[in-house]
């Protein structure tokens, strides 16, 4: 029997090559995505530990440096760092518009909270002088180097920075500049200056206004925060957050959340679809052996002894096809890996591998093999010997459907010969072409993604967003700012803005979020939902919300939620849903401006506006905006959907190819796999069309007939299941604060047909070069 094994295997090595492919595709991609992500996961931990990422963080307007003592002594506090921290514009020479930077003062200490991983140059150290340490990617996007000089507007003049180091912290793995979706490296990014000259450059001396807390081993966080609040109040403290509403840990953890689902459920995918059709082949392998199980039966082998020879080639072709997805997933998460790090920096990468995750890969195939043999050993081992050598009866060609209908009459001999053939093996025919269908909708789940981000981008920043430019104040403004706005160059339209942080509270659910107040009926900046239709928000009509921020409060429409205004006053106030809104960004939560206005006990004030400029005066507009100390922040529409374009699409592609790549095999291995069992059922009967005097070209038609019916039937058969699959791994991404939407072109669609018929034709030439080379007198000798 292991001799029989042998030859078997020599014998079908194309098929078990290729068999064992598509299951080491499955697994491979697994391990891949899965280490990837256990190795960020992993070297993200670290970096926090090490470099003491704080736990507790909170900003004030001002208070004085003795507070810190009172916050110290709050049961549950281990440290506490008080901080100052302020946005600023920056006037970089290779730069039209503005950029902006966090300026976030630093201290002398041997081993601070949120510490500075320095990566070129030195910490400052000359206290007469402005040196700062510049973040790494900022300084990447600008080729800033030690030395070099920065130019920023501080406390309202022209102050010269000059950069003595390259570094990054743990509190700014992400970077994303207020009013941005995505990070912007090139437009802004932070830069630490000792403590010293930032509280004379802002009047900040013996004060702070940003405080980070480390807390005891199982100390309460919402305790301590209660506590932080009620001490930090007066001092016109913004309310006090853990990590997961840190901004940084809060967009890497939701990227990694959603990486982590894509690392799953794509290649969960893929692995099912890999055993599901390694069941199909091998169930056809062995019920193409009938014959040779029902001889050795003959010659007195007990089924065990069948049984176990064919879980032998299983296991044995599992194994092969585990080293292949093992060896190749390994080595393209390292590949994957060091990619990511492009968009989230750790000073160092532990990689790892996932081996739990492999080796339930390796299971599920495994099983699935095993099963789907073990259901065809049975049957053949059940026959007995002498019923399963006789040569199968005519067929009875009657009954069939081409024959009913009289299709069989206009069809040419090689054409009835087909459709006789597909139609008297229907579960073989069923199975050819459910196996293909399947490599047509990993190829629709491969590719679809790029629609979905193509969608997002003209959603966002054509329809959506209608301005050019956005500008953020340091403070707080009055109405006469939005008549400077209006004549600066260029201005055509302005639509002022309000945005005050708030807490919404509905029972024991809570979530801090930045209440925008926008006018009635937005024209600049449009609020629009699922369905792409403008959102309005009538005067004392009550809150307008995400459906997401909805489902994080547990209410609907006629609700009411407390609103706890974290700005000056922190009044609280009960305030009706007026709508929910179905969109796909982070939960938001938005007012009509007036009302805003009044909940805040002021009157008109703005944080910011948005602007129509005219695109030939853009440059005279940043040039007099780079003159004003009030300007906190610029926002460039167009540069802004360029940064998100390349970021998206440089993050995104990473899985794209890899998904298109694994399909395209995926594809090739099955039709291929099919090519192949077709021949080997049909050799008898070609080789006996040859002898009987047809000619080498009308024995191949028949050959590839068969497979190109397959092939077709297999396109709108595997099309809809690539939409089912696309559908599940949408729902698998709608996390807590993003949805995605499902959309699909037809050049995706286009783009799987296609590719399913070049791997269809190239299995075929391969085919009819083994059908040319066959040998008839051996084909057509009787079996033993």
């Amino acid at each position: 029997m292991n001799r029989l094994l042998i030859a078997d295997l020599k014998r079908l090595w194309r098929q078990g090559l290729a068999i064992s492919l598509l299951l080491g595709c499955g697994i491979s991609l697994f391990v891949m995505s899965n280490s990837s992500m256990l190795s960020l996961e992993r070297s993200r931990q670290q970096y926090y530990r090490d470099y003491r990422f704080g736990e507790v963080f909170t900003a004030l307007v001002r208070a004085p440096e003795s507070l810190a003592d009172k916050i110290a002594d709050v049961p549950g506090v281990q440290e506490v760092q008080t901080r100052i921290v302020r946005d600023v514009l920056l006037d970089i020479p290779d730069m039209v518009e503005p950029a902006s930077c966090r300026l976030v003062s630093i201290d002398t200490a041997d081993d601070p909270m949120n510490g500075i991983h320095l990566l070129r140059g030195r910490f400052p150290v000359d206290d007469d002088r402005l040196e700062v340490i510049v973040s790494e990617m900022f300084a990447n996007s600008h080729d800033f180097l030690p030395g070099d000089s920065l130019v920023c507007i501080m406390g309202g003049r022209k102050q010269t920075l000059r950069i003595v180091g390259i570094g990054m912290s743990p509190e700014y793995v992400y970077v994303v500049q207020p009013g941005m979706m995505i990070t912007d490296d090139r437009r802004f990014g932070i830069v630490w200056m000792p403590r010293r000259q930032m509280a004379a450059a802002f009047n900040m001396e013996g004060a702070f206004n940003n405080l980070s807390i480390d807390l005891r081993p199982r100390a309460s966080t919402d305790e301590v925060i209660a506590r932080v609040d009620r001490i930090t109040k007066p001092f016109g403290g913004t309310g006090a957050h853990d990590r997961d509403d840190q901004v940084s840990h809060r967009r890497v953890a939701d990227e990694m959340s959603q990486m982590k689902t894509m690392a799953f459920v794509t290649p969960a995918i893929f692995l099912a679809v890999s055993a599901f059709l390694f069941n199909i082949v091998f169930t056809r392998l062995v019920n193409q052996q009938t014959e040779q199980i029902a001889t050795l039966r003959a010659f007195g082998y007990r089924p065990r002894e069948i049984g176990w020879h064919y879980i032998k080639m299983v296991m044995l072709l599992v194994f092969i096809a585990t080293v292949m997805g093992w060896t190749v997933g390994l080595r393209l998460s390292w590949w994957m890996t060091s990619e990511y790090v492009k968009f989230f920096r750790f000073p160092e990468i532990d990689y790892q591998f996932a081996s739990k995750h492999a080796i339930a890969a390796v299971g599920v195939g495994a099983s699935a093999a095993l099963i789907g043999t073990f259901a065809a050993i049975r049957k053949a081992i059940r026959l007995q010997p002498a019923e399963a050598m006789r040569p199968a009866a005519p067929k009875d060609y009657r009954g069939l459907i081409a024959e009913r209908t009289g299709l069989s009459k206009i069809l040419s001999p090689v054409g009835r010969m087909v459709v006789r053939r597909l139609e008297t093996n229907r579960m073989a025919t069923t199975l050819s072409v459910l196996g293909m269908g399947l490599a047509v909708a990993v190829l629709v789940l491969g590719s679809y993604m790029q629609n979905t981000i193509d969608f997002l981008i003209e959603f966002q920043f054509e329809k959506s967003q209608r301005q050019d430019v956005m500008l953020t104040f340091v403070d707080t403004l009055s109405a006469s700012s939005i008549h400077d706005a209006a004549h600066l160059p260029g201005v055509s339209d302005v639509e002022p803005f309000r945005s005050a942080p708030v807490r919404l509270r509905n029972g024991t659910r809570t979530r801090r979020v930045g209440l925008m107040g926008l006018n009635a009926k937005p024209n600049l900046y449009r609020i629009l939902d699922d369905q792409q239709q403008s959102v309005s928000f009538p005067v004392r009509g009550g809150l307008t919300v995400s459906q997401k921020m909805a489902e994080l409060l547990d209410v609907q429409t006629g609700d009411e939620v407390w609103v706890d205004i974290l700005d000056r006053r922190q009044p609280s106030y009960r305030v009706p849903i007026a709508e929910v809104f179905a969109n796909f960004t982070d939960p938001s939560a938005y007012l009509n401006r007036h009302q805003l206005h009044d909940l805040l006990g002021e009157g008109e004030q703005f944080s910011g506006a948005f602007l129509s400029v005219d695109t030939n005066r853009v440059a005279d507009l940043y040039a007099e905006v780079k003159q004003m100390p009030t300007v906190a922040g610029v926002v460039d529409k167009n540069a802004a959907e360029a940064s998100f374009r390349d970021t998206v699409s440089s993050s995104s592609s990473l899985m794209r190819i890899v998904n298109a790549v694994f399909s395209g095999l995926i594809a090739l291995g099955v039709i291929y796999n099919c090519a192949i069992i077709i021949l080997a059922e049909r050799a008898r009967d070609l080789a006996t069309l040859r002898v009987m005097g047809f000619r080498r070209g009308e024995v191949q038609m028949v050959l590839l007939g068969e497979l190109a019916v397959i092939t077709l039937l297999s396109i709108p058969v595997g099309l809809p299941i690539g939409y089912g699959l696309s559908y599940v791994t949408t729902l698998a991404l709608d996390t807590e604060t993003h949805r995605f939407p499902l959309i699909i072109e037809r050049s995706t669609y286009s783009y799987a047909a296609i590719v399913i018929i070049a791997a269809a034709s190239l299995s075929a030439i391969y085919v009819r070069r083994m059908l040319n080379s066959l040998d008839l007198v051996a084909v057509l000798k009787v079996k033993e």
